[in-house]
């Protein structure tokens, strides 16, 4: 069986922000490459927020949105079309 490298977070409702950003940051600390893709809405950036964003960050992990108001908050912009193409690269794919 492959080895379990790239793992997508698909986030499509606010409420599982908190929960789905954490859980990315719990893979990443076990040496995933963690992909969070957080769609169609905006992301309220408390402070706990930013920080877990910014452990990700540091840990080499990528976060997107199609949000324009989550790009502006340091996410890389995607579109449907590029989540499909990146999501096919992908090991595991946990939706929240």
């Amino acid at each position: 069986m492959k080895d379990v490298k790239h793992v997508a977070f698909i986030i499509r409702d606010r409420d599982n922000d908190w929960e789905g950003i954490r859980s990315s940051l719990g893979l990443a600390v076990e040496n995933f490459w963690v992909h969070t893709f957080v769609l169609d809405h905006e992301v309220d950036m408390t402070d706990d927020v930013r920080e877990n964003l910014e452990w990700l960050s540091d840990m080499e992990c990528t976060y997107y949105s199609n949000h324009p108001e989550n790009i502006r908050n340091g996410f890389q912009p995607i579109t449907i079309d590029e989540l499909g193409v990146k999501l096919r690269e992908m090991d595991l794919i946990i939706p929240f």
